[in-house]
This record gives C-alpha cells, structure tokens and sequence, in this order.
C-alpha cells in the first residue's frame, strides 16, 4: 500500500495560511498511474483575475465594507470625541461620578469597552455575514488552481 504523503513531494506549503489538509487534495486519486491527464492548471495570476471579478467575490466586499467603514468611522469618532473633550473642557472631564472616578476615568473606560464590543462585531458579522461565501470562494479556487474548476 502506497501513501502519498504531499509534504514528501512538496506540493503543500505548511507556512501557507490558506493551507488544510483537507482542501489539499489529500485522500483523492493522485494521477500518477498514467491514466488520463488533467489539462495544465491554469496561472495563479488568471484564477485571481476571474475570482476577483466573480460577483461571489465582489458580494464578500461588499459586506466586508458595509460593516468596516460605517464601524471604523463610529469608533474613529468616539474617540476623538474624548480627545477633544480632555483638551477643551477639562471641568467637564473633571466632574466626579461616583467617589473618585471622574467623567475622563468613565469615558477613558469606555473606550476600552468599545474596542473589546467592536472587535466581538467584527467577527460575528464576519462569522455570519462572510465566512460561508468566502469558504466557498476558496474552494473554488482551490479546484480552478488544480485545473478542475471553472
């Protein structure tokens, strides 16, 4: 019984970060018992132009910038909001709460709160909104790189 083991051959780049064992081609026929040939796989430069211009493609875009900009401008602003009001109105900043803890301890809190809420957003929506149709993107370009796709 004859395995073929990818790493062996060097047909897998471990370092590669879209590399999985399981898109690899392992487990499938490997064509070198001389039966038919596959035509040549086509260049990776001609599968990124064609994934790149799929509608798939662009859609994954899409959501990615619908939720990034608006977020990214939000927490942009909320932070300079605090910058702004620690310089200009230092007594506003100043003016306890509770014991202790000012308006600028309470706000300067809330900026951690909100990168900590922001970054959980981000990878829920990534999770529901991208991850499915980027898998599916990756597949398809996984099988077009080995010449089986289109």
């Amino acid at each position: 019984m004859d395995m073929h083991n990818a790493r062996d051959t060097g047909a897998a780049r471990v370092e590669d970060p879209w590399y999985d064992a399981l898109a690899s081609g392992w487990g499938e026929p490997d064509d070198t018992d001389g039966a038919a040939r596959r035509a040549r796989p086509p260049a990776a430069r001609e599968v990124y132009t064609e994934v790149h211009g799929s509608a798939a493609f662009q859609e994954v875009r899409r959501r990615y910038r619908r939720f990034v900009f608006p977020a990214a401008a939000a927490f942009l602003l909320w932070y300079l909001a605090y910058v702004v009001a620690a310089t200009t109105a230092p007594g506003l900043m100043a003016r306890p709460v509770v014991g202790t803890l000012n308006v600028a301890m309470v706000a300067g809190l809330g900026q951690f709160a909100t990168t900590f809420l922001l970054a959980w957003a981000y990878a829920r929506h990534a999770r529901l909104r991208r991850d499915r149709v980027a898998l599916e993107l990756r597949w398809v370009t996984q099988e077009m790189m080995r010449g089986r796709g289109r």
